[in-house]
């Protein structure tokens, strides 16, 4: 079943929605969330994760969990980034998230929905540009995956205090490079995006 609702096209049991965060910092891992979301399913204030407070992330992504048909989460960590590339590290970590979304998922799977760029993760898979914003389940794995993250990199800022992360969430920030000139580079580090500030 598809509806509309505000800004948002809400698709049924069946579909799932994918959306990474952490592509881009200077730390800490990669995420991403694969969400379905159950006929007749309406989260108030569903929006890209970049486009809610953090306070509203975190009650919409209780939201999530409690209404989701099924659900998904995987990380890659910042060696197997410097490894093996942002690229081929996207599609593991959406090819995890839609797996274990699909383990916990009793029905069939029709459509496979990511933001952004086609990743070649599944035959069912559909980019949609913006989706995060369009789509209500790309949506609720946006929001998903940031609260989750964004959890992690508070806890590496108790085992890094001087980098910031709780505030930066390993984005290249002043404050950040600034750290990392002055203390170097932390085991969470994605040295490969590093490399000019060191």
């Amino acid at each position: 079943m598809t509806r509309q609702s505000a800004q948002l096209t809400y698709y049924g049991d069946g579909v799932i929605g994918l959306d990474e965060v952490g592509r881009g910092p200077l730390a800490g891992p990669l995420c991403v969330a694969a969400v379905m979301l159950p006929d007749g399913a309406l989260i108030e204030g569903l929006n890209d994760s970049k486009k809610v407070s953090p306070k509203r992330r975190l009650v919409l992504a209780e939201q999530i969990a409690d209404l989701a048909t099924a659900i998904g989460l995987a990380y890659v960590a910042a060696g197997d980034i410097d490894r093996y590339g942002i690229g081929a590290c996207l599609r593991k970590c959406f090819r995890g998230a839609l797996d274990q979304a699909l383990a916990g998922y009793g029905g069939s799977c029709s459509q496979v929905l990511v933001d952004g760029r086609p990743l070649g993760i599944d035959s069912r898979e559909e980019a949609v540009v913006k989706g995060d914003a369009t789509i209500a389940c790309i949506a609720a794995a946006s929001i998903y995956a940031k609260v989750h993250r964004d959890a992690l990199m508070v806890k590496y800022a108790e085992e890094y205090p001087e980098y910031g992360f709780e505030h930066n969430k390993g984005y290249g920030t002043a404050a950040h490079i600034a750290a990392i000139k002055a203390h170097g580079l932390t085991p969470i580090h994605r040295r490969s995006f590093c490399g000019h500030f060191i």
